[in-house]
C-alpha cells in the first residue's frame, strides 16, 4: 500500500506542514522522514588534521547529530499523535543532499506524495544552496505538496509531470 511521505525537520514550517497534512489528507499511511547531515570534515581533510585530543571525534559528532535527528522525529510523531494520527518514523543520513535523500526514500517506499513545508531549519543552507522544497518540486517524479509557513496563506499543490 502506498503512503504519504511527510518531511519533518522540527522547524515551525515543518510542524505547520505536518498539522495540515493530518487535517487535509485522507487516512492512508504516513511516513514521517527526518534527514540529518553529518558535520563537514572539510577543515580536517583539507589540512590532514586529526581530531583534537580533547575534542569529540568525527564519529562522536555524527552520533550526536543522528541522536538529535531521532529526537526531532520523535517530536514529530508526538505531534502526529496529538492530531489523532500515526506515522511510521524514518530517520536517514543524507546520502548526497537532503532533497536527493528525500526523493530516494520516496522512490524506495513508492509513496503517493511528498509533503513539505517551505521554510526549513537550515535557513543558511537554503540561502546558499537553494531550498529543499524548491529542489523537490523541480526534481520529483511524484506529486509534491508544499505547505507555506502559517503566515503565508493556504497550501499550494504542485503536481509532478
Amino acid at each position: 500500500m502506498s503512503s504519504t511521505l511527510i518531511c519533518y525537520d522540527g522547524s515551525p514550517s515543518a510542524e505547520h506542514a505536518l498539522a495540515r497534512a493530518y487535517r487535509c489528507l485522507d487516512g492512508g499511511p504516513k511516513v514521517l522522514l527526518t534527514v540529518w547531515s553529518a558535520p563537514e570534515r572539510v577543515h580536517a581533510d583539507s589540512f590532514g588534521y586529526e581530531s583534537p585530543a580533547n575534542g569529540p571525534s568525527y564519529e562522536r559528532l555524527c552520533e550526536v547529530f543522528q541522536r538529535g535527528a531521532c529526537e526531532t522525529a520523535r517530536r514529530g510523531a508526538q505531534l502526529a499523535a496529538e492530531l489523532g494520527g500515526e506515522a511510521q518514523l524514518r530517520v536517514e543520513r543524507d546520502r548526497s543532499t537532503v532533497w536527493q535523500t528525500i526523493l530516494e526514500v520516496a522512490d524506495e517506499l513508492d509513496t503517493d506524495m511528498i509533503v513539505t513545508g517551505t521554510r526549513g531549519a537550515t535557513a543558511l543552507q537554503s540561502g546558499l544552496l537553494g531550498s529543499v522544497s524548491g529542489a523537490l518540486v523541480h526534481h520529483s517524479r511524484r506529486p509534491v505538496l508544499l505547505i507555506p509557513t502559517a503566515d503565508r496563506g493556504a497550501a499550494a499543490a504542485v503536481g509532478a509531470a
